[in-house]
């Protein structure tokens, strides 16, 4: 993991150049809302979405402290605030990556526009090639979900995530950032014959905190073996779930 603040590098700003290849041909999937819980359309499967069982089968006990010491009015405003700003950060990314221009003069577009622009200088210089953005990925018959990038990451193959952080982050608090993308990459491997040899995520803060945590060797195959056994877990879960008693009103 490695971490930089603004301002601690000096450097020329550089064109990154990444070239796109079509290498790996990615199918589109719908996504879908069904009881509350994301699902995906993809490939002719109908499967739940790599967050929806994560966030199943997560130990919520740090999140219920959390709540009841902030209250939940601002609890949700916090959650809210947080997921407004990733998915503004995220469209600058995506449109910087697809050569597309885009502008929010927004505050908050111009806040996430600066995190973007830290993303791009710290995190996306290593990356030589890419292979698709935003791209459904899928294991047939078990998951489905999006990965905001795939490419050539320091001469690797790379699932590369990004992330924004009200404040930096401890390697320990990212763990299901981690399985979330070890799930990316078996999924990729199954149905596209690939050897995905490391995820990459890409972390900034509002005050563009810049932080990259690597996932790869030991620790990738680790991932990869607890994400599937929390997906034993969200199947038992919903076993029993249908096990239940219902009784007639």
């Amino acid at each position: 993991m490695r971490g930089v603040r603004d301002g601690e590098i000096e450097e020329k700003e550089q064109d990154i150049v990444m070239k796109k290849s079509n290498k790996y041909s990615y199918v589109g999937g719908t996504r879908f809302m069904d009881n509350g819980s994301r699902n995906y359309d993809v490939a002719g499967y109908r499967l739940p979405s790599v967050t929806t069982i994560l966030g199943k089968t997560k130990d919520d006990t740090f999140l219920k402290d959390w709540i009841k010491k902030k209250g939940k009015a601002e609890a949700e405003r916090i959650k809210t605030a947080s997921a407004t700003r990733g998915t503004s950060m995220h469209k600058y990314l995506e449109n910087y990556v697809l050569g597309k221009g885009y502008e929010d003069l927004t505050e908050l577009g111009q806040e996430t526009k600066r995190m973007a622009e830290k993303v791009i200088e710290l995190g996306l210089a290593p990356v030589s090639g890419i292979f698709g953005s935003e791209v459904t990925l899928y294991y047939p018959g078990l998951y489905a979900g999006s990965t905001d990038l795939v490419g050539i990451h320091n001469d690797k193959e790379t699932v590369i995530d990004f992330k924004q952080a009200n404040r930096p982050k401890k390697e320990e608090w990212i763990g299901d950032y981690k399985l979330q993308c070890a799930a990316y990459a078996m999924a990729h491997d199954q149905v596209h014959g690939s050897n995905i040899e490391q995820c990459v995520i890409m972390v900034c803060t509002p005050d563009l905190y810049y932080q990259e945590f690597k996932i790869d060797g030991p620790n990738l195959r680790r991932a990869k073996h607890d994400f599937l056994r929390r997906l034993d877990l969200y199947h038992e879960q919903l076993r029993e779930e249908e096990e239940k008693p219902t009784y007639g009103t």
